[in-house]
């Protein structure tokens, strides 16, 4: 069954470009970038965003001699000084997690988007390629807010400003709707193809 005849090479040239900047500037900035400030050549990470107490009073600006300080207001800066290895890795670390998520989910996009090319949509491989699409935006939705969660615990721990910060496991309901809706048009595909296949061993 080819791609139906409004699909031209050209679209699918320029979605295969699109995808493919995106996978370059997210392996760039949110996977090497961070990386290389975790091992030294870059300056590190030292911040985190976190929620606070509403009712607690921050002062304007952190301390000059903490260790890790607070700045802002129900939504506030994590401030890490002369983050230690450790500190750096989990500071990033949810960050990474989410960013080789999404470079998983670009790539698995980019090679659907190939098939279109050469008018094969119900390519079976491209029902595998939807299911782990899935499944990558189902960790995204869930694994990524535990790490953060777990990261800014240990960050926080033991720390003057630990009373101040909030800690929560906050799902999104939206990415794990469109996980669902990628499982289903994969199942959709995976159909497809199989009435492809059928259909071809009647000719």
């Amino acid at each position: 069954m080819k791609a139906a005849a409004w699909w031209s090479r050209l679209d699918s040239r320029i979605l295969e470009a699109l995808l493919g900047l995106a996978l370059l500037l997210v392996g760039l900035f949110e996977v090497l970038f961070p990386v290389l400030g975790v091992t030294g050549p870059l300056s590190p990470v030292d911040t985190r965003e976190v929620h606070v107490d509403g009712v607690t009073r921050l002062p304007g600006a952190p301390e000059a001699t903490a260790e890790v300080a607070l700045r802002g207001t129900r939504t506030a800066e994590l401030v890490v000084a002369d983050p230690s290895l450790g500190e750096r890795v989990l500071l990033v670390l949810p960050g990474v997690a989410g960013a080789l998520l999404l470079v998983v989910i670009l790539e698995l996009l980019l090679r659907v988007a190939r098939t279109l090319r050469d008018g094969d949509v119900f390519d079976p491989r491209n029902a595998r390629r939807l299911y782990v699409i899935a499944l990558a935006v189902l960790l995204d939705a869930t694994l990524v807010p535990l790490l953060d969660t777990i990261t800014t615990t240990v960050l926080v721990s033991g720390t003057a400003v630990e009373p101040s910060v909030e800690i929560s496991y906050e799902l999104s309901a939206l990415w794990l709707l469109v996980a669902s809706l990628v499982a289903a048009a994969a199942g959709a595909f995976g159909h497809g193809a199989r009435l492809r296949a059928d259909t071809e061993g009647l000719v």
